[in-house]
């Protein structure tokens, strides 16, 4: 009899084990690459000679600072950081303005691109210079800085970013809004914060103020700057697809509190 039942019992199927290696598969792999490559060094030495030539050689420290996303996948932890210090370096540079007043910020605009392809190392230094004084007027700029930090998906980047959705610049908004889309694959509580703060502080505000009988200009042109871009991002947040302003706000009242991942 026992040996039927020990028989018997091999023949069930075994539920897999609870492991620690579960969780760890979810974590990202550790970074084995070599740090203190030569060729890294020389690059962003050489990134701090072009810069320091008054724009003179803004062409030559774009290619250079092309060349360093390539190299940043195959860098240690130092020197991806190293990369990350040395692009940093374009935005304390000085650059003077063309006699209309357009701002020379071609050299500003690639680092800023760049560092957005530069997770997470680069996210602090993204959110330093958004804002900062010596670029906050230059709004192309600071749209650039914003939507970058966004691709890092960085956890303070996003705290930042919400704090932004009630800027007094509808370009900084739309850019906000724009790279909040980035969360769409975040925890459903992070997705749900985000929706939470674009239709309560930056999406009815907005629509509200133009609902009215005779509204103002600039209140049109922030709407017509910023809706797009909110209306995309809680689409891309939800995965619902609804175009008009006040049906997202009770779609939300419906739905805040339930699952959005179950199937």
């Amino acid at each position: 009899m026992h040996a039927l039942i020990l028989c018997a019992s091999l023949l069930l199927p075994i539920p897999p084990a609870v492991s620690s290696t579960a969780a760890v598969a979810q974590q990202p792999a550790p970074n084995t690459n070599p740090d203190n490559r030569p060729e890294v060094k020389e690059a962003v030495d050489k990134l701090s000679g072009h810069i320091g030539k008054r724009g003179k050689e803004d062409a030559e420290a774009i290619a250079v600072i092309d060349s360093l996303i390539g190299e940043l996948e195959k860098s240690g932890v130092k020197d991806r950081q190293l990369i990350v210090k040395g692009i940093e370096k374009c935005f304390e540079a000085k650059r003077q303005e063309s006699a209309e007043g357009v701002p020379d910020n071609k050299l500003y605009l690639a680092a800023a691109v760049s560092l957005g392809t530069m997770g997470p190392e680069s996210a602090p230094v993204l959110r330093k210079w958004i804002g900062q004084k010596d670029h906050r007027k230059d709004l192309v700029l600071q749209a650039k800085l914003i939507t970058s930090l966004g691709k890092t998906r960085d956890a303070d980047g996003r705290d930042t970013l919400v704090k932004l959705l009630v800027d007094k610049s509808p370009a900084v908004i739309a850019a906000a809004a724009e790279a909040l889309g980035e969360y769409s694959e975040a925890d459903q509580k992070v997705r749900k914060d985000c929706v939470e703060e674009l239709i309560k502080n930056a999406l009815m505000p907005a629509k509200g103020a133009i609902d009215v009988q005779s509204p103002n200009q600039s209140d049109k042109d922030k709407w017509d700057t910023i809706s797009a871009p909110i209306i995309t991002t809680l689409q891309r947040l939800t995965k619902h697809n609804e175009t008009d302003p006040n049906k997202w706000q009770a779609w939300w009242n419906d739905n805040k509190k339930r699952d959005w991942d179950k199937s």
